[in-house]
């Protein structure tokens, strides 16, 4: 359950047990797992863990668009319930049923649209990032680095375009493993299957505590802005 103002939202049995454990399956059968990478490169004192990037690969496509599809899902209601986090940043119009033209919408929109429509808004402004497996060793692994999901780096500026982080526990039989929230002192215990949304942003700086009595086993990600070429056309020469 959130907490009033911290727009950290946990959605319960986003996915499927079985499904869950497929993928831990998959990924110890795999041997494709490297050492986690950070912005910076690999520093295991800052994450210490096996990941596999699900982008690109055709043997995990069925995965990733399995994960994408439980995402969707949840970001459907997050959006609804924090609609700002779609309208504010972009001046969206819409023509509603039985009128002749556009207007802005509002938040009482985000509370009456169709489902439908606002997938479509969500479609055409969000993009969905390149997925992550990530297995942390019991008493070793974890990712104690507080940290937030945006940095200037990379010169193609895709972490700037970073809106929402999410993450899915696919495994919860260990002790500790939290995602630990700095600023809003919160520590969301893992679920199988519970998917995690919360903004990118330095507000909400956050660590993966490590796991103890059992390896942790999850799914992350985040949900980007749409490039502004295609939000806003190519500019004028």
């Amino acid at each position: 359950m959130s907490k009033p103002g911290d727009f950290i939202e946990v959605y319960p049995n986003a996915l499927a047990p079985a499904l869950c454990e497929q993928l831990i399956q998959r990924f110890n059968a795999s041997g494709a797992s490297h050492p986690g990478r950070i912005g910076g490169g690999v520093y295991p004192e800052l994450k210490n863990s096996r990941d596999i990037t699900l982008q690109g690969k055709p043997e995990w496509a069925d995965a990733e668009q399995q994960l994408n599809s439980a995402l969707f899902a949840c970001l459907l209601r997050y959006v609804r319930h924090y609609g700002f986090s779609l309208i504010a940043p972009l001046m969206l119009q819409f023509q509603p049923p039985g009128e002749t033209l556009a207007r802005r919408i509002t938040l009482d929109d985000m509370q009456s649209l169709p489902d439908e429509q606002l997938a479509t808004l969500i479609g055409t402004c969000f993009r969905p990032g390149s997925i992550n497996l990530q297995h942390y060793r019991a008493g070793e692994g974890g990712y104690p680095y507080w940290h937030c999901e945006l940095y200037p780096k990379d010169p193609s500026c895709e972490p700037l375009h970073r809106h929402l982080l999410w993450t899915v526990y696919l495994n919860d039989d260990f002790n500790h493993g939290e995602t630990e929230f700095y600023y809003q002192q919160r520590k969301i215990k893992p679920q199988k299957g519970a998917l995690l949304i919360a903004p990118t942003a330095f507000t909400h700086t956050h660590r993966g505590n490590r796991p103890e009595n059992g390896d942790k086993y999850i799914a992350t990600s985040w949900v980007l802005f749409q490039r502004a070429e295609k939000l806003f056309g190519q500019p004028a020469r």
